[in-house]
């Protein structure tokens, strides 16, 4: 199937003109917007729509369709207005823009606007998600489509960028494994106007971004982003080209504004009535708000037809493959709908009770490999940390790491690159056909903070995998010894933080996360050994699927000490409640591996398990980190024994010894509060 399409670079101008003032008056009758971009960048946007993009609007999520991320996510009208032209949203919807509850918010978000492909707002966000975008393609042709059928699955991922993007640090780890990877079917336009909100860009950006994406490998050319002929004639070289491709494409920031075009002003704010009048009197364009030429109207009835049509031409060479391929075909159609094999929640290893046990992260990674044995989407990596975060699947399909120019893996090295890796993963996952996990020492997710909280907010199933959950790390050091990274994950809506205190918590968790389709996990995992807890004296680990349960009971349900704990400070409660028991007092023991999915969980469901306290009826919450986030659980009556400093460097248990995680030390706590 082709991926150019034949319309005549003829119609180009008055579809640019049409792109350039629909995104002008939308943003007028808001009074509010950015009218900079879409104004600047009209030329560019029209000649992708009308000659390159390939996508359906009568099946926006059709797999093998082109994508389109605006990472500059301010110019939205700009998207919004291709998006109209397109038949993904009307002209109603366009008129709605920024109006609370429309199609068409003040920033693209997945789910609320058909075509929108990636949620984007921060800067350079979205061209790291591009990277994932472009390496999720090119692993899923290659695991179900190369040799066999290496055109049937071949769509390319355009992203748009800006000054700010470039600037922002992410764009540079994300260019720089593109490069390295390869990632030919990834084209990148760099709307480069040399102005930025405050300025011209040379207040502060004088850096040559040609030489920058030369050396990260890519293949970058440069172009009047107004003359049609010339941003054509780039991107069909970009496709021919085996590396990524910047088109670095020189603009006018607010083209069509007699006035303001070309300065600051037009960046951050409407460019007001009279100038958008006169600016299209002297484009010879109608006064008329929402303008729509019936050419151009035209044009894009018959440009659907056509992107039909070619759907349904893929439809056809799919039913031919999957008539002499049917198991891969099958499978793949499986995991583009993101359902999970059969049975997959067989494969959850169970582990036997162990004194000594093994670090969470061992666990994990045996956890991790079992699942990834049953789910052959299951794709990810770290940040140079395999070694340590022991994030490799190692069973199973496709259990390479994935190479320049060799995607039939499905491990990644991601390099010293954590802010990026988390956007690249939610780029993979966004993408749809794969479920991507990253890793890195828990103390650096602050590197992976911003990805998280966007795979939040848009509902992706992506993995965060953080090790060395605490002080225990030791020697390290505070620098890499979390204390309020468990409070800082916590505190986003729509996260669910594990923190499990043993192997079977572990897989119960992973469980979970696999399941889950309308956000994203986070798993601490320690480096310190922990015991796998005996179940035939305790709960059964599946509890864990509520979030918190009552591990050890009280056995006539009189409990006046409630200890409440995660992680390796589960087994801390467990002691100091034998130690309570024998001096005759009524204890009970709960674990709490998710605050957040308890929190979820019923009214009665959860009084059962913390019932209500009264000054003879306390709660202990015993936790190596921080207080923040354990609001609703404990009272004025409660007491919480954790951090409210920064680790130290020395041998974990003398760590642990000093800051007050040990049995004596828990229980002086207890007797001094009144317990």
């Amino acid at each position: 199937m082709s991926r150019t399409l034949d319309a005549d670079l003829s119609l180009i101008p008055p579809i640019a003109e049409t792109i350039r003032w629909l995104a002008a008056d939308a943003i007028q009758a808001a009074n509010s917007g950015h009218p900079g971009l879409p104004m600047g960048c009209a030329d560019l946007a029209a000649v992708l729509l009308a000659r390159h993009l390939i996508v359906d609007p009568d099946d926006p999520k059709w797999s093998n369709r082109d994508r389109f991320i605006l990472s500059a996510g301010h110019g939205s009208a700009l998207l919004y207005s291709m998006l109209t032209l397109n038949g993904f949203i009307t002209l109603d919807d366009l008129k709605q823009f920024r109006q609370f509850g429309s199609k068409t918010p003040g920033h693209p978000e997945i789910g609320d606007t058909p075509g929108v492909d990636f949620t984007t707002g921060p800067l350079g966000a979205g061209f790291a998600a591009s990277v994932g975008f472009a390496l999720a393609e090119r692993m899923l042709s290659e695991m179900y489509f190369t040799p066999k059928f290496p055109e049937l699955f071949d769509h390319y991922t355009y992203v748009l960028l800006g000054d700010g993007c470039q600037q922002e640090g992410i764009s540079q780890e994300a260019a720089s494994l593109a490069g390295h990877l390869r990632l030919g079917h990834l084209i990148a336009i760099y709307d480069s106007n040399g102005i930025q909100l405050d300025g011209a860009t040379s207040q502060s950006f004088t850096e040559d971004v040609k030489l920058r994406y030369e050396a990260n490998h890519w293949h970058v050319q440069e172009i009047d982003g107004h003359d049609h002929a010339a941003i054509d004639a780039a991107l069909v070289a970009a496709k021919a080209d085996p590396r990524p491709s910047l088109i670095v494409a020189k603009t006018v920031i607010g083209k069509g504004s007699p006035h303001k075009q070309g300065t600051h002003k037009t960046h951050g704010m409407p460019i007001g009535a009279e100038e958008i009048a006169a600016g299209k009197k002297l484009a010879n364009w109608p006064a008329e708000p929402f303008y729509l030429p019936p050419a151009v109207a035209e044009f894009f009835a018959k440009h659907k037809d056509s992107l039909r049509a070619l759907r349904a031409e893929w439809n056809r060479e799919f039913a031919e493959y999957a008539d002499k391929h049917p198991a891969p075909a099958k499978e793949y159609q499986r995991v583009v709908s993101g359902e999970l094999p059969l049975n997959w929640k067989q494969a959850r290893p169970e582990f036997p009770a162990d004194e000594k046990g093994e670090g969470g992260r061992v666990s994990g990674a045996k956890v991790l490999a079992a699942f990834g044995e049953a789910i052959p989407e299951l794709v990810g990596g770290s940040a140079d940390l395999v070694e340590s975060t022991k994030t490799e699947i190692t069973k199973g399909k496709w259990t390479e790491f994935v190479a320049p120019g060799e995607y039939l893996g499905r491990n990644i090295h991601f390099g010293v690159r954590e802010h990026a890796m988390g956007q690249i993963c939610n780029g993979i996952a966004a993408h749809g056909g794969l479920i991507p996990f990253c890793s890195t020492f828990f103390v650096f997710s602050d590197y992976l903070r911003p990805a998280v909280r966007l795979a939040a907010l848009s509902k992706l199933r992506t993995l965060f995998i953080f090790t060395h959950d605490s002080i225990y790390v030791g020697e390290d050091g505070p620098t890499h010894e979390p204390v309020e990274q468990l409070a800082a994950l916590r505190c986003i809506p729509n996260v669910n933080v594990f923190r499990p205190a043993d192997a079977n918590e572990a897989a119960y968790a992973f469980q979970y996360a696999l399941a889950r389709t309308d956000g994203p996990t986070v798993f601490a995992l320690s480096r310190q050994n922990l015991p796998a807890l005996d179940r035939n004296n305790l709960a059964d680990a599946r509890n864990a699927l509520r979030g918190g349960y009552i591990l050890e009971k009280d056995p006539e349900g009189l409990a006046e000490i409630f200890l409440i704990a995660s992680g390796s400070e589960l087994h801390l409660a467990l002691a100091v409640a034998e130690t309570l028991r024998a001096a005759g007092r009524k204890v009970r023991v709960v674990s709490m591996p998710s605050l957040e999915l308890f929190k979820q969980q019923p009214e009665s469901y959860r009084r059962t398990v913390l019932p209500q306290t009264n000054t003879k009826r306390r709660r202990c919450v015993i936790e190596a980190g921080v207080i923040d986030g354990w609001e609703g659980i404990l009272d004025d009556n409660g007491l919480f024994i954790g951090m409210n400093s920064f680790g130290l460097s020395g041998k974990p248990e003398v760590v642990a010894k000093h800051f007050g995680f040990t049995v004596d030390s828990v229980l002086d706590k207890l007797a001094e509060a009144g317990f």
